[in-house]
């Protein structure tokens, strides 16, 4: 399934919203992003007509199909690792933060699994 950076964003959001909340709404996302209801709630329909997400009728909670847990998962991965990465190259922390957030979605699995195993050996040293 392919879908854009902010598609994935998106599920990064709800997967870090579930971690702290439990349940998340559009309401949800809308507040820890500050976009417009409208932009989330296209979104969220987005995300949901491609299978990666649920929202339950009535409620309006939202979980994770299999295969969007495993999407959002795998960028959050990405991200917490680049992250790592930076910041083992001497980038200040916000930097660091900021820049993962863009490269996770551009970068090759082969570049992403070579800096992996590089913060691996390198992180407790």
């Amino acid at each position: 399934m392919n879908i854009h950076e902010s598609g994935e964003n998106y599920l990064e959001t709800i997967l870090l919203l579930q971690q702290q909340k439990g349940n998340v709404r559009s309401v949800d996302i809308v507040n820890e992003l500050g976009y417009s209801k409208s932009s989330v709630s296209r979104a969220v329909n987005i995300l949901q007509n491609a299978g990666l997400i649920i929202i339950a009728p009535g409620s309006g909670a939202i979980t994770f199909t299999e295969s969007g847990i495993r999407r959002a998962q795998e960028v959050y991965v990405r991200h917490n690792i680049l992250n790592e990465f930076l910041i083992l190259l001497g980038i200040n922390e916000k930097t660091a933060e900021t820049d993962a957030c863009r490269i996770e979605h551009v970068i090759s699995a082969d570049t992403f699994d070579a800096i992996k195993i590089f913060v691996e050996k390198n992180k407790n040293t």
